[in-house]
Formats: structure tokens, C-alpha cells, sequence
């Protein structure tokens, strides 16, 4: 056996996935204490994960990206979509966040986002005209720069951009909403003459969150009593059928075979009577050997090209649309895996991989004052810390609703301070709280110490991994 067996078996080892094919996940950084970028990367080359979708083109996320190998789709957020709309200002963008990472050993851009659900209806038509011209700008200033070939750009779009009517509510009756069907149309037709994909998020959660008459095992993969009948066909579930919506939809206006990309799909673990591990372990656990299979839908059996929502909990988030909004990650805060799942869908229910190096900040917690004499102004002081921190897991139904009234305040008390990286004058509240070294967390309810924002490792697992691998190299070859 040659001398550089020992370095290609490290180097396939290190590499090797262990993850469904073409499987990848949302990276979000809205939270007050992000982990590091390259510490995400690592923890994604650790579970195999080969593809990630971004919400913006942080330089920070790119950087720790350069190299890796993953797969990335970059986006433009809504509120520049205006901006798009000059030709000029695409082709700047394009040039700053992709032509410049397009180089040996720099970020593997696949699809740039124009956008994130811009026809949602609670925006009131705010991006109705902006989407498509900018969306035909980026593609244009893409092609123009010498890229178009292998990076496309898409409108990741909510699934309330197509239904079926309400005198026939089965998939093979999808259409696009009708308020907004001639520009649909026309987006579909630019993205088919770029070879671009469709790209739908799907929630089956949701179906359950806005509609509790809903059947809930519809919205799992494990099997239901009364399957849809769609003209002979059966539907056993709602991803399925909302899937399949889409590919009708499309069918009614010429292109019933354009490639679908599915955005976002996932559950969440907290903040609604829905959300929480159980519901989010028995959805992943029907979802991922599906993927794995290759199975498909009815009308569009075959691959699907699916990135799983999210990948870290997010507590600055807005809660606009639920609480849960702040924890649709399969990792917790600080990559720590929430239960055990199963990337390669094979049903082996293995741990996922955390995230290594987080450092934490002391071991303390703010808590209820027993002793304090004035409770007058103690939800006035609750009503602040959630103000600036997240206690979304006080909700009815999630994780934390079973405290009583001075656990509630010492929640809320205990998430400010640590949003405050523990500062001494962040647990006080007019004398309600006082700080403890004794964890206060219940067998329901974590009270969390937060990241420690300024330590780091001394050296970035990818450097750590070429150090190691150019000794490697000098030693055996």
C-alpha cells in the first residue's frame, strides 16, 4: 500500500457524509448571541450537510463558507428589492456578493434568493411590484458577469401563492392565487427560460397552528384514516398534497414539469400547544426516509431538492407570525442538538453532531426575589424583561407554561440577564430579583446560561484541519 493511503483514508473520513443526498438547511442569525460562523460551518461539515440557504450574504457566514465545499444559496432580503430594480445597483450587488467569492477555494454559490415570501398577504401588496423586476435584474447582472450558466437566481414564495378552489379543494385543481396569477405567470415563465427552479416553502405545522378542525396525523408521514381521494389518487398527508397543489398550478400555466425546490420545510419545538420535541422528532422521523427514498409525490415522483427549517433557534426573531418563530431549529441556541434524528434517513435515530468550542458564561442565574416586599410593579417588570428577551416558552402549551407566578418572573428575570451577558445591574428590577448559583431550571423548563460573546477558540477548526492535514502530508507522503 503507498505512503498516501494514510492521508486519503483521513481525508474521506473527514468528509464523508452522512447526511440524506441533497439534503440542506436554513442558516438564520437573528439572535442576540450568534455562534461563530465558522463554528456553524464545522458543526455543518460534521453531519455531513453539503448544502446550506442563507437569509442575506453576510460577509462573516461567507468567509467561514470559502472552502468548505457546501453548497450556498445567498439572498437579497425584501427590504432591498426596491434597490434591485436598477440595473446598476443588481449588477453592484452581484459583483460584491458573488463574482467576488467565485474563485478556487472560495464560496460554492449555487442559487441566489431574490427576496424571502415578498406575496405574503400580510404584507400588503408591499413587494407586489418590486419582486419580478428585480428578480429579472440579478438573473440579467448574473448572466452578464459570466456566472449565469451555474448560479441562478429564484423567489423563494410561501405556499399561499396557489390553492384550489374552494368547490374543489384536491391538489389536480391547483392554480395560483387569482390576485396575483398574471405575475405569477410571468415569474414562471423567467424562471423556465433561465432554467431556473420554483422555489415553495411548505409548513405542515402550520396547517395545525391556523386551524385546530385540522386532521392532525395530516400533518405527519405516518399514516392518517381518511386519506384525500383526488380523482383515484390518495393523499396521506399534507406535504404531499400541498406539494402537488404546486405542481398543478404550474400544469395550468405551461409547465407542469418545472423543477421545484422546496425552500423551507420543518417543525418547531416551542412556543404553541403544537411545537414542541415530540410533534418536531415524529415529523422529521416521516419526512427524512421519505427523502432518502427518493419517493417523492404523487404527481412528481422522484428527488425533491429540500432544505430543512432551520438549522439553529433564533431568539430575536420576530413573533409576528407565533411565538414558535423563535425555535424551528434542529440545534438549540448553542448547537446543541434537540433530540436524536436521523440525516441519512435511514431510521438509525443517531445523535446529530453539536457544535464544538462554545463557551458559556458563568454558571449564574437571575431569579425571583422571595424576600422583596413591594410586588406592585412586578408584572410591570416581567412585561420589561420580555420586552428585551425571549419568553416565548412561557406561552400556553409550550415548555415553560407550567411555572407558577414567581417561576414566570424568574424566567423572565433570568432570559434579560443573560441577553445582558449576565451584567450585574441587569438583575435587579426595583429590588424583585437576585442572583443565585444554583441552577433554577425544572425537568420541563431550562433556565439557559447565554454564549459567552468574547471568548473563542485559539485556533478555527478549519485551520486546525489544515495544520493537521499539511503534517499529514509532510509526514506520510
Amino acid at each position: 500500500m503507498g505512503k498516501g493511503w494514510f492521508l486519503r483514508w483521513v481525508l474521506v473520513v473527514g468528509v464523508m457524509g452522512w447526511c440524506v443526498e441533497g439534503l440542506g438547511v436554513n442558516w438564520g442569525t437573528q439572535a442576540t448571541h450568534e455562534l461563530r460562523a465558522d463554528t456553524v460551518v464545522q458543526m455543518l461539515k460534521d453531519n455531513g450537510i453539503e448544502k446550506v440557504k442563507l437569509f442575506d450574504s453576510d460577509e462573516s457566514c461567507m468567509s467561514a463558507l470559502a472552502g468548505s465545499g457546501i453548497e450556498v444559496m445567498i439572498a437579497i432580503p425584501n427590504n432591498q428589492l426596491a434597490q434591485m430594480n436598477e440595473y446598476d445597483r443588481a449588477m453592484q450587488w452581484v459583483r460584491k456578493n458573488v463574482t467576488s467569492y467565485n474563485f478556487q477555494g472560495g464560496v460554492n454559490i449555487k442559487y441566489v434568493a431574490v427576496g424571502n415570501e415578498p406575496f405574503l398577504k400580510s404584507y400588503n401588496n408591499s413587494f407586489i411590484n418590486v419582486t419580478f423586476p428585480a428578480l429579472q435584474n440579478i438573473q440579467n447582472a448574473l448572466n452578464e458577469a459570466g456566472v449565469g450558466d451555474s448560479i441562478k437566481a429564484t423567489v423563494p414564495l410561501n405556499a399561499d401563492v396557489y390553492e384550489s378552489p374552494e368547490n374543489n379543494p384536491v391538489p389536480s385543481a391547483g392554480i395560483f392565487r387569482p390576485d396575483i396569477s398574471d405575475l405569477m405567470t410571468q415569474i414562471v415563465q423567467f424562471l423556465n427560460k433561465n432554467s431556473a427552479p420554483f422555489t415553495v416553502n411548505i409548513y405542515p405545522f402550520l396547517s395545525l397552528y391556523e386551524n385546530d378542525n385540522f386532521p392532525f396525523d395530516f400533518a405527519f408521514f405516518d399514516g392518517v384514516a381518511n386519506p384525500i381521494n383526488d380523482n383515484g389518487v390518495s393523499y396521506t398527508n399534507v406535504f404531499d398534497a400541498n406539494f402537488d397543489t404546486l405542481v398543478s398550478a404550474l400544469k395550468s400555466v405551461g409547465y407542469g414539469n418545472m423543477p421545484i425546490l422546496v425552500g423551507e420545510v420543518g417543525w418547531p419545538t416551542d412556543g404553541d400547544k403544537y411545537a414542541n420535541l415530540g410533534n418536531a422528532f415524529r415529523f422529521y422521523k416521516g419526512l427524512l426516509p421519505r427523502l432518502a427514498a427518493n419517493k417523492g409525490t404523487p404527481l412528481r415522483p422522484g428527488f425533491i431538492e429540500v432544505y430543512l427549517f432551520g438549522l439553529i433557534d433564533e431568539d430575536a426573531k420576530s413573533i409576528a407570525p407565533g411565538n414558535f418563530e423563535r425555535h424551528w431549529g434542529i440545534f438549540r441556541y448553542d448547537g446543541k442538538p434537540k433530540f436524536p434524528m436521523d440525516l441519512s434517513g435511514k431510521g438509525k435515530n443517531k445523535l446529530l453532531g453539536g457544535a464544538q468550542n462554545v463557551h458559556y458564561l458563568d454558571s449564574k442565574w437571575c431569579m425571583f426575589n422571595p424576600d422583596a416586599n413591594d410586588l406592585s410593579k412586578l408584572a410591570d417588570n416581567i412585561n420589561y424583561a420580555c420586552t428585551y428577551a425571549d419568553c416565548t416558552a412561557l406561552g400556553y402549551g409550550s415548555s415553560c407554561n407550567n411555572l407558577d407566578a414567581n417561576g414566570n418572573a424568574s424566567y423572565a428575570f433570568n432570559m434579560y440577564y443573560q441577553v445582558q451577558n449576565q451584567n450585574d445591574m441587569a438583575c435587579n428590577f426595583e429590588g424583585l430579583a437576585k442572583l443565585t448559583t444554583s441552577n433554577i431550571s425544572t425537568p420541563t423548563c431550562n433556565f439557559i446560561i447565554q454564549i459567552n460573546p468574547s471568548s473563542s477558540s485559539s485556533l478555527r477548526p478549519s485551520l486546525v484541519a489544515f495544520l493537521f492535514v499539511t503534517l499529514l502530508t509532510i509526514l506520510f507522503c
